[in-house]
């Protein structure tokens, strides 16, 4: 990363390391991250509810699955269809790339929805409890979209820019005498020994001398999107923390999903489209996915606690008064 007068130029290795065959990427660390982290914040959760932890291992092989089969048949679903006639296997190639959002959060539900129906848990009370816990890896996941170069912001002016030239995608081709903003650069792409992504840049300082492709200042969308995770998450942890066993059952799980998806909806009109046929609509797909998500959140906060014979929720009270927190 190297900084420049007019943006931040970004061409980060999406590879941390090679491990003999292994290949391991800063996606993949933080994706897992996630999961590892929440896994400590849900375990101090349930304790301080005299809820065994041991459940936490038990939802936590839930939440896993959930996850990656949601999202990835969220993104087939959703935005590319088209593969379920071409190459039908493709689905299950996670390794290619391809999960959404919107999608993981359906598998969560469902996931969560299982969990609850098969150890006596309330449901609302199990996603009260683990959205702190999604918010977190929410945060990871997009620096983990940081890290490769993806889902980037729309070309902008403000001091913060960052300068994407992996992100081959949204390179626009130039000819010879155009200009271009400051703090772009000119980007020549090459496959390496290893098969992957070799970049050359050229800072861009007046009219271009010949033909070639540039990576102009965009909007750092993914880091928008994570530092909200990172308020979300404290104030949804703050308003649990203060109430606990006697949180308007409902409540966070509401405020969580209308607040995060009117999020998504308006950050993405600072986006790229990620596929073509969104381009020239009202609305993109994620827009279109996050306002039903929004609708639903609004009807779980207008009942919250307002069920007389079950405000709170409930779940396994297990856990020793020694062993709680």
């Amino acid at each position: 990363m190297n900084s420049m007068l007019a943006a931040i130029l970004w061409d980060q290795d999406p590879i941390l390391a090679h491990l003999g065959p292994v290949t391991l990427r800063w996606y993949g660390l933080l994706f897992m991250s996630g999961f590892v982290v929440g896994t400590f914040v849900l375990t101090h959760i349930y304790r301080s509810e005299k809820v065994s932890p041991r459940w936490v291992d038990v939802i936590t092989i839930y939440m896993l699955i959930g996850t990656i089969v949601g999202a990835r048949l969220g993104h087939v679903l959703f935005y590319e269809p088209d593969i379920l006639l071409k190459n039908p296997l493709e689905v299950f190639m996670i390794w290619h790339g391809g999960l959404a959002s919107h999608g993981a959060t359906i598998g969560i539900l469902f996931a969560c929805w299982l969990f609850a129906r098969n150890n006596k848990f309330d449901y609302l009370w199990v996603l009260d409890r683990i959205v702190i816990v999604v918010g977190i890896g929410g945060a990871l996941i997009r620096l983990g979209n940081l890290m490769n170069s993806e889902i980037v912001g729309k070309p902008t002016d403000v001091p913060w820019a960052f300068v994407f030239p992996r992100d081959t995608e949204h390179l626009k081709p130039a000819r010879a005498g155009q200009t271009f903003p400051a703090g772009s650069v000119t980007v020549k792409t090459a496959q390496g020994r290893d098969g992957e992504l070799e970049v050359a840049t050229t800072p861009v300082v007046g009219p271009l001398s010949a033909p070639a492709n540039v990576a102009v200042p965009r909007h750092p969308t993914q880091i928008y999107e994570a530092l909200f995770c990172v308020v979300l998450v404290s104030l949804l942890y703050a308003i649990w923390n203060r109430r606990k066993d006697h949180t308007p059952r409902g409540l966070i799980f509401g405020l969580f999903v209308v607040l995060l998806f009117s999020q998504r909806f308006l950050g993405e009109y600072l986006k790229e489209n990620q596929v073509d046929f969104e381009n020239g609509n009202l609305f993109n797909q994620g827009q279109l996915l996050s306002i039903p998500l929004v609708l639903v959140g609004i009807w779980v906060l207008l009942r919250a606690g307002k069920n007389p014979e079950n405000p709170y929720g409930y779940a396994p009270r297990d856990l020793g008064q020694e062993e709680a927190e």
